[in-house]
């Protein structure tokens, strides 16, 4: 039998967690050079950089140990539309289990009731389960990237309107 996971919005008590998440699953994929995320200011203090308007970020747990998350914030550089999924990390013990299905669709709800019209996603080439995921949940590829990110090392992007 699966374990079953739980997802609840992020809480201050999260925050080192998911900076270890982040910080174990990137380099697994070769993500840790310059232009990843895992270099963003954001990643130890992730309650507080998702408390602003139009942003949220969800945890999935099992057992109380948070072993993953996502969320999603106004695109940077974007229109006042759209809207990037950021930040979707899973520890091995989390994936297969539905999480990411799950943990997106949260993702979208949210950012429909703040009243975006698109979602954007960036991503990179070997990281081949996720880009399933995304193009199983409705993203289609984009040739070029949306936005100023800052992350130049990404090559996969992903855009689905909602």
């Amino acid at each position: 039998m699966k374990p079953s996971f739980a997802i609840r919005p992020i809480e201050p008590r999260d925050d080192a967690a998911v900076a270890a998440i982040i910080r174990s699953v990137m380099p697994e994929f070769g993500a840790d050079g310059a232009g990843f995320a895992i270099h963003d200011a954001e990643v130890d203090a992730m309650h507080a950089a998702y408390a602003r308007p139009r942003c949220a970020y969800f945890v999935a747990e099992i057992d109380g140990a948070v072993l993953g998350g996502a969320g999603i914030a106004p695109l940077e550089g974007g229109d006042v539309d759209t809207c990037e999924l950021r930040k979707m990390y899973f520890l091995p013990a989390l994936r297969g289990l539905g999480a990411g299905r799950a943990l997106i669709e949260r993702c979208l709800d949210a950012a429909r009731a703040f009243g975006f019209s698109h979602c954007y996603l960036e991503t990179l080439t070997g990281m081949d389960a996720a880009q399933r995921l995304y193009l199983a949940n409705g993203f289609a590829p984009l040739p070029a990237p949306l936005g100023a990110t800052g992350h130049f090392s990404c090559d996969c992007f992903y855009l689905r309107e909602l």
